[in-house]
């Protein structure tokens, strides 16, 4: 395998975190262990992405869609994802870790508690600059796609703004969090192909990588793996191939 060049690390990155309930069935147990053993692959992984200096870490932890499963694993997810901030952020505050969360956050089936729990995250890590640590919860590409086009609508309409003025970087502004780069290098466990509504409008120029691990089996080394490969491309962002 090649070698790391530690001057040409992705400066973001995205995680689909796919194959939690199929790892658990392979074990015979429920889809909840499942998730329960993601979480260390996904805190090994933000450990290795402090190892190798990335600065933006992005994981999709519940999306849009996810609300469509079985009542009892939904309610699980909700309890699992405030119980893991809680658990988790003061650790990631010592470590100079920023925590934001994306999505469709003002949805009434979040309940109050995880809604409170993000907030204190997001408040207690506010001064951290390693590593911006973002979870994309409640989130769907499309859906925030549409939310920032009906409000540039609405600010045209109002006279706000003028038609000529909307491109590619004002509309960037009215995204979730605007202040987020472009994607570099998205992975996605279990060896699927497709985004799945995750980060569309970030993802235009994003190198992909597939591994076939379902996401409780990843880990820092499989992420490392993935940027010594995305070195190993070139990116033309739509120009010409190189000499």
């Amino acid at each position: 395998m090649a070698d790391l060049d530690p001057t040409r690390i992705p400066r973001h990155v995205g995680l689909i975190l796919d194959g939690n309930g199929r790892w658990a069935n392979a074990r015979g147990l429920p889809r909840t262990a499942g998730h329960a053993a993601g979480e260390a692959a996904l805190f090994d992984t933000v450990e290795g992405s402090l190892e190798l200096g990335i600065e933006w870490l992005t994981a999709y932890t519940f999306s849009t869609e996810n609300w469509s499963r079985d009542a009892d694993e939904v309610e699980f997810l909700m309890w699992f994802n405030q119980d893991l901030l809680t658990r988790r952020r003061d650790s990631l505050a010592d470590q100079g870790v920023r925590m934001h969360f994306i999505g469709d956050l003002a949805d009434r089936r979040i309940p109050d508690h995880n809604r409170k729990e993000m907030e204190e995250a997001t408040e207690l890590t506010a001064g951290n600059e390693r590593l911006h640590l973002v979870f994309a919860f409640n989130y769907g590409s499309q859906r925030e796609i549409a939310a920032a086009a009906a409000t540039i609508a609405k600010r045209a309409a109002s006279g706000e703004l003028s038609p000529t003025e909307i491109d590619e970087k004002l509309f960037s502004s009215f995204l979730y969090l605007p202040e987020m780069p472009p994607l570099d290098l998205v992975i996605r466990s279990s060896g699927e192909h497709r985004l799945s509504n995750f980060l569309l409008w970030q993802a235009a120029y994003a190198e992909f990588w597939f591994p076939g691990i379902l996401w409780p089996d990843f880990n820092r080394d499989h992420l490392r793996q993935a940027v010594i490969e995305y070195q190993g491309r070139e990116r033309r962002f739509g120009g010409a191939d190189g000499p």
